[in-house]
C-alpha cells in the first residue's frame, strides 16, 4: 500500500493511493496515517478496505508529510561510501547518528526556505524508514517486523551551520522546511529489495544526484538494529539513512542552492518529490 495525508498545512487527512493512481481519502477510516495507525494491525485493517469505495481526493491537492506527528527524526550520516569520499571523510566504522527537528518536516513538493543568513544551503536524496513497531534492544534476525515502511526524504542541509561553525550536526539539519518527507509511506511488502533502489536528484533539471541503495556501507535493517540498541524506537518514528554522492558540498568548486532553485528527487517504488528554494 501507498499511504499518504493530504490538505492543508497542520489539517492533513488520512489516505491511500488505489491502483489507478488516484488519492482517495481514509478518514473515515482511520484519523491519521501515524504512529497509533501504521502498526501490523492498523495496516491489516487498512488493507482489508475497498479501496474504489472510497471518495476520490481532488487532483491538485496538496499533500502533507506522509507520517503525521513523528517521535523522532534520526538520520545517519556518510553512510555511503563513495559520499564520505567526497565529503573528504572517512568511511565510518559504526552508523554516525544524528537528529532532524521534527518542526522541520514538510510536504513532499512544499517549498524549502533558504535560511537566513545561509551561504551553503544543499541537498541530499534518502530512503526514509518508518517504525511501525517499538524496538528495543531487538536482534539483526527479526528487525523486518518492526518497519512498517519506506519512504522519499531530502535530507536538506546548511553545511557552514552544520561543519563550519560549533558544535554538532543538528543546527545545519534543522532549520525549517528541511525535512521534506513522502510523498509515501510504502509499506515494505512493496518493496521486494529495499537494498536496490535507484535514487536521484535534479537541480533546475541537471542530475546531480544519481545512486543506489545497494551502495549503503550499513544497510536499512542493520541500522533499525543497531538504533535499537541506544534508544527506544517508536511506531511514527523516521530514519533517514544517509545520501549518495552528488551534493553540492562536494563539488568542485560547491555548488549550493539558492533562491528560485527546484529541486526534484525520488526512489524507485517509493514516489517523487518537487521543491522551489525560498527565502526564510
Amino acid at each position: 500500500m501507498k499511504l499518504l495525508r493530504f490538505g492543508e498545512m497542520g489539517q492533513e487527512r488520512p489516505g491511500i493511493l488505489d491502483s489507478n493512481g488516484k488519492i482517495r481519502d481514509l478518514s473515515g477510516h482511520i484519523s491519521d496515517v501515524n504512529g497509533e495507525t501504521i502498526s501490523e494491525d492498523g495496516l491489516n485493517k487498512i488493507s482489508s478496505i475497498d479501496q474504489m469505495s472510497l471518495p476520490i481526493v481532488p487532483e491538485g491537492t496538496r499533500l502533507g508529510a506522509c507520517v503525521g506527528s513523528i517521535g523522532k527524526f534520526l538520520c545517519i550520516g556518510l553512510n555511503y561510501s563513495d559520499h564520505a569520499a567526497e565529503s573528504g571523510m572517512p568511511v565510518p566504522k559504526e552508523p554516525i547518528l544524528f537528529s532532524k527537528a521534527t518542526s522541520a518536516v514538510v510536504g513532499p513538493n512544499d517549498d524549502v526556505e533558504i535560511p537566513r543568513n545561509s551561504v551553503e544551503t544543499d541537498w541530499e536524496v534518502e530512503l526514509g524508514i518508518i517504525i511501525g513497531k517499538k524496538a528495543k534492544y531487538i536482534t539483526e534476525e527479526n528487525v523486518e517486523e518492526y518497519i512498517a515502511g519506506y519512504c522519499v526524504v531530502n535530507d536538506v542541509s546548511e553545511r557552514e551551520f552544520q561543519l563550519k561553525k560549533e558544535g554538532q550536526w543538528t543546527k545545519g539539519k534543522s532549520c525549517d522546511t528541511f525535512g521534506p518527507t513522502g510523498p509515501y509511506l510504502v509499506t515494505k511488502d512493496e518493496i521486494p529489495d529495499v537494498q536496490n533502489l535507484n535514487m536521484f536528484l535534479d537541480v533546475n533539471g541537471k542530475r546531480m544526484q544519481n545512486g543506489s541503495t545497494k551502495t549503503m556501507i550499513f544497510s536499512a535493517n542493520y541500522i533499525v538494529y543497531y538504533l535499537s540498541q541506544f534508544m527506544s524506537l517508536n511506531p511514527g518514528d523516521v530514519i533517514a539513512t544517509g545520501t549518495p554522492p552528488g551534493v553540492g558540498g562536494g563539488m568542485k568548486p560547491p555548488v549550493f542552492l539558492k533562491v528560485g532553485d527546484k529541486m526534484t528527487l525520488g526512489i524507485d517504488g517509493l514516489g517523487q518529490q518537487n521543491q522551489t528554494c525560498v527565502q526564510g
